[in-house]
């Protein structure tokens, strides 16, 4: 009989460094359509404050454009047939939710808030390309 913890289940590897470790999330990645990079900055830097990030440029020629703001990283990427994520979504850490609600409406973008996470005040929104966000605060005390 072989011991279970020998050998892990099938399509999995042990943990260890001698088969890498995740430690950290770098970006993540959405699509836009072809030439909408005004729109996504207007967007990204002028309503949600982030930074644009300078692409290399071999990958600059592709279209899109990338933001930070703290850890945060998005990159959007030209995609020719788009359709904007309506379910998948990235999760934006704020500070001062209520303030960051109001500059998204005062913008134009709608707001639907959301109290089904336990410890967390949350809200999504839409970029100007469809792309659903998620922006959320952690409750006082959490």
């Amino acid at each position: 009989m072989t011991d279970p913890a020998a050998s892990p289940a099938p399509g999995h590897l042990p943990p260890g460094p001698a088969h890498g470790v995740i430690d950290s999330l770098d970006h993540v990645q959405l699509a836009a359509p072809p030439s909408s990079e005004d729109a996504l900055r207007a967007y990204y830097s002028g309503v949600l404050g982030m930074t644009e990030i300078p692409k290399p440029p071999v990958l600059a020629a592709r279209g899109g454009c990338w933001f930070a703001a703290g850890s945060a990283v998005l990159h959007l990427g030209a995609e020719e047939d788009f359709r904007p994520a309506r379910k998948a979504h990235p999760g934006l850490r704020v500070r001062g939710i209520d303030a960051f609600a109001a500059r998204l409406t005062a913008a134009g973008a709608a707001v639907t808030w959301d109290r089904e996470l336990p410890g967390h005040r949350r809200f999504y929104s839409c970029d100007p390309v469809g792309n659903r966000l998620e922006f959320l605060e952690s409750e006082p005390g959490e």
